[in-house]
């Protein structure tokens, strides 16, 4: 789960048809080739609570029901979907105006217009709407349709990044107007301009879709496209190498013992996902600094990246990797432990039965939870247990669904993730926010400082990229003093995917991932190998 989204934001894609046990058959070497030639079948980890945009899903490009303004290419820049061009931005930067794509239908015949597009922004902002995400567009004044064919946004400041945030979905005013926006037939029965369309949806074990025959861009040569919702990851492997599945994201561990199948191929897809660990401050071990602090040296970031990722990763710091261009230079932590101890110490937490140390009659104890099923959270957790350990921290690890652990992040301690490509505002504004403190997914830790605060809304609200650059400066030098959760690794995604498709590429993606990105982010555009 993400620290900047619901669980519903971690479906941010994809789709297809088929039953999962017949789409891909084992040949004698491992490989799939004797599956259908316009049909695939791949398991991913997460499932969507709902498929209607207007509550979230898709809000990063990708979504294959739907379609944005524009969208994403392999190398993550920005090009038309449903707009005919780039937008035009006007000098002072508050003005985006988009021309609409000719000839666009829904998957139920009616027309693609302006008043769509006004409907679908007008409708997440709405106090009403459900969605997590609405602030996300803040920058927005205003919405207008100048015509049929060419919509303006009007914005309360220059927000340097406005045109990322229109890959978000549209969704047809024609049915979704008429429906309650958070729990109408729409949520799970979606109409929208994509190349997929939803045949079925069987909940807690796949998505089904087939391919739009009338899609504007061209009927997709894979027809039917499953999405299995295998949450635990060791059955994921299992139903891969017994020929259920064409392809699925798996932990690296996992991921090598493919490397001798035959017809099987392994992908790799470098991210900005990490794996933090939320301290909140109403717990009154982790609400203490220097106790955060403390854990914030603590940990073995490099032995995590070699010994669970297998080298696919890197150190993490913060939410921005190590070699991104807004990355600050000398915020890197070495691992100290001495150092640990000596914060802890100086704070008033001793040594006592255990070697678990005590302040004020208070045990440096708390509870840390991970996702069941998901291997890497768990490696992860129970690495930081152990380093914390030596530091005189006991952290009991429990696992636990979305259900169960979300109703106790408020006091416990949670092995999370987060992380965007498309800019810094948009993982770093809700996970660090104090107006967000506790806001569902948003900032899990209910982490406050007023110099973050002051320094996320200045970056959000310049149109200067040195003036942005020196503010999330700011921002990560605080994190060195005061963390709000301790970044543990960015992980590369790995996919396991038979080898009988072209072209098999994938993009730098985001913490969401298995339906938003992976191999399948274009599989509108895959054609079978001859």
């Amino acid at each position: 789960m993400t620290a900047r989204t619901t669980r519903t934001l971690t479906a941010a894609v994809t789709a297809g048809v088929l039953t999962v046990g017949a789409a891909a058959c084992s040949n004698p070497d491992g490989g799939k080739s004797d599956g259908p030639k316009d049909a695939a079948v791949v398991g991913i980890a997460y499932e969507p609570d709902t498929l209607s945009p207007l509550l979230g899903y898709g809000k990063d490009g990708n979504s294959k029901i739907f379609d944005g303004l524009l969208t994403h290419d392999a190398k993550m820049q920005l090009k038309p979907a449903l707009a005919a061009k780039l937008p035009e931005v006007s000098g002072d930067g508050l003005n985006y105006t988009y021309t609409l794509r000719d000839g666009v239908r829904f998957s139920d015949g009616e027309p693609f217009t302006a008043d769509d597009v006004v409907f679908t922004y007008r409708t997440i902002l709405d106090k009403k709407t459900n969605n997590a995400s609405k602030t996300e567009l803040d920058a927005i004044k205003s919405i207008e349709k100048k015509d049929e064919k060419t919509v303006v946004f009007r914005l309360k400041y220059p927000y340097a990044p406005f045109a990322e945030r229109t890959v978000l979905p549209i969704a047809p005013q024609h049915i979704a107007g008429k429906q309650d926006v958070n729990t109408g037939a729409f949520t799970t029965k979606p109409i929208g301009t994509g190349p997929y369309l939803l045949s079925r949806w069987s909940k807690g074990e796949k998505l089904v879709f087939k391919a739009n025959p009338t899609y504007w861009g061209g009927e997709p040569k894979i027809k039917k496209f499953t999405m299995a919702i295998i949450k635990d990851d060791d059955v994921r492997a299992t139903r891969l190498r017994s020929g259920d599945l064409d392809g699925a994201i798996l932990p690296p561990n996992l991921a090598a013992t493919f490397k001798s199948d035959k017809g099987l191929r392994t992908l790799t897809a470098t991210t900005y996902d990490y794996r933090n660990v939320t301290l909140p401050t109403g717990n009154p071990v982790t609400g203490d600094r220097a106790v955060r602090r403390a854990l914030d040296i603590a940990v073995d970031r490099k032995a995590m990246v070699d010994g669970i990722l297998d080298g696919a990763g890197r150190a993490a710091y913060g939410p921005v990797p190590t070699d991104s261009e807004w990355f600050t230079k000398g915020t890197e932590r070495r691992h100290d432990l001495a150092g640990a101890e000596r914060i802890l110490d100086e704070a008033g937490w001793k040594r006592g039965n255990g070697g678990i140390r005590t302040k004020d009659g208070k045990r440096a104890s708390f509870t840390l939870w991970y996702l069941t099923g998901d291997k890497l959270r768990q490696d992860h957790a129970l690495a930081y247990a152990s380093d914390a350990k030596k530091a005189g921290i006991e952290i009991k690890v429990q696992s636990g669904t979305w259900e169960v652990i979300e109703p106790r992040m408020k006091q416990d301690a949670v092995l999370a993730g987060g992380g965007s490509p498309a800019d810094p505002d948009f993982d770093q504004y809700t996970l660090l926010n104090s107006a967000l403190a506790g806001d569902g997914f948003n900032n899990m830790a209910s982490y406050t400082n007023r110099a973050v605060d002051k320094a996320l809304d200045e970056a959000r609200r310049s149109g200067d990229k040195a003036q942005r650059k020196a503010a999330y400066d700011t921002i990560q030098r605080a994190l060195v003093n005061d963390p709000g959760y301790t970044f543990l690794t960015h992980i590369d995604h790995l996919y396991v995917v038979a080898d009988r498709w072209a072209p098999l590429t994938t993009q730098v993606e985001p913490h969401d991932h298995g339906l938003a990105s992976g191999p399948w982010w274009n599989v509108e555009d895959w054609r079978p190998k001859k």
